[in-house]
């Protein structure tokens, strides 16, 4: 390639695609350019260079894996080559090894299972009380102690910034998502309302006995996907003062803890008061991130014990609600570049589910819409999102 071609693929000028196709025609003819609209071949060069820069520069599915570490923290999820490494660091692996499943694993998975069974045993028990302050009084103690002693079983260690402004009743907290744990994180120092999908097994359990106590918000499968139904669900919850704020991940899915990716609008069209909250791990010490392509729960959680330690910062923002003559998707868009400025991470307007999907057909039509209408000679200059 030549080096005015490595340039043009590594400088990224905020410049819109008619630019860019006019400037192609130009090194390549000597025609009067800009009268002509019809197709030229070379114009094919700057769709080439579009997706070897994509390629190169890939923004999206690097955020769906673990986070590479500047050095090595003593684990070999992080480096499967530490035997190559030197005989010292490979004889404090091997101790390393011995500390963290000989004695701190059975330790925090004794007190994962203490945490767990005494949120199942006495959330029942509350749930035959009958409703009022005392019966609220009761689960917030409860709910407290159990995700206290979850906390524990992963040896995290958690800086929460300004609580001054820590989510209120009637209001909907959205916090950007990394883990399972982000729950216990938060619910560690808070008491919310949680909102998901009913699940069987153990999880199944844990959901009903916690409703028993307190009013969780749980769907059935068939029910996810009426929105309608979701957002009045939602919105009943919230106009009722004395209920516990909700906690909701607007991202929808897992991110590798480096970027916020886009928010789905849903929780943001309900009109409440959005408490914002900034949640950053420092993946040093054990990796939060869940791949839940690669691991499953189980799997996930003795990884996250069999760490040295889950360290992180919550920060707690001001209050936001919508402003006048602002839609959903942009008050959804101002509250994470919010989250994303105070965590320190990269705001992306790329939507989380590219996770498991591919990339919509509409994202496609709107380049080619782009490109037939310098075909047809329109005045337009839209530029292309970098």
């Amino acid at each position: 390639m030549s080096p005015w071609g490595i340039a043009a693929i590594i400088a990224k000028e905020p410049t819109s695609l008619e630019e860019e196709i006019n400037e192609i025609r130009r090194r390549g003819s000597n025609r009067d350019l800009d009268s002509a609209s019809e197709f030229e071949m070379s114009d094919i060069f700057y769709f080439c260079r579009r997706g070897v820069e994509s390629i190169m520069d890939d923004e999206v599915t690097k955020r769906f894996s673990a986070e590479e570490l500047e050095s090595w923290n003593l684990l070999t999820r992080s480096n499967y080559n530490f035997q190559h490494i030197s005989l010292r660091l490979t004889v404090l692996w091997g101790l390393g090894v011995v500390i963290r499943y000989g004695f701190l694993l059975p330790l925090r998975v004794t007190l994962a299972f203490t945490g767990v069974g005494l949120l199942v045993v006495l959330t029942s028990i509350i749930g035959f009380l009958p409703n009022g302050r005392m019966k609220n009084f009761l689960s917030e103690q409860v709910h407290l102690m159990c995700y206290r002693i979850c906390v524990r079983a992963l040896t995290a260690i958690i800086t929460y910034h300004d609580s001054e402004n820590k989510p209120k009743n009637g209001g909907i907290c959205v916090a950007n998502h990394t883990s399972p744990i982000d729950v216990i994180i938060l619910a560690s120092d808070g008491c919310y309302a949680m909102v998901g999908q009913i699940h069987g097994g153990l999880m199944g359990v844990i959901q009903k006995s916690m409703v028993k106590a307190c009013p969780h918000i749980w769907f059935e499968r068939s029910e996810v996907k009426d929105r309608h139904l979701v957002a009045k669900r939602l919105s009943d919850h919230v106009e009722d003062t004395t209920k516990l704020p909700i906690l909701i991940f607007p991202e929808g899915t897992c991110i590798n803890n480096t970027s916020v990716m886009m928010f789905k609008k849903g929780s943001f069209e309900i009109g409440s008061t959005v408490y914002p909250v900034a949640i950053k791990y420092d993946p040093r010490f054990g990796d939060a991130f869940w791949n839940s392509s690669q691991f499953g729960m189980v799997n996930y959680l003795l990884r996250m014990m069999s760490s040295w330690a889950i360290v992180c910062s919550v920060w707690y923002l001001p209050p936001m609600t919508r402003e006048e003559g602002e839609d959903a998707v942009q008050f959804a868009s101002r509250v994470k570049a919010a989250i994303a400025r105070q965590g320190g991470l990269v705001d992306l307007l790329w939507d989380g589910g590219l996770k498991r999907g591919k990339v919509k057909d509409t994202f496609k039509e709107e380049q080619q819409k782009l490109y037939s209408k310098i075909l047809c000679n329109l005045n337009t200059h839209i530029c292309l999102p970098s």
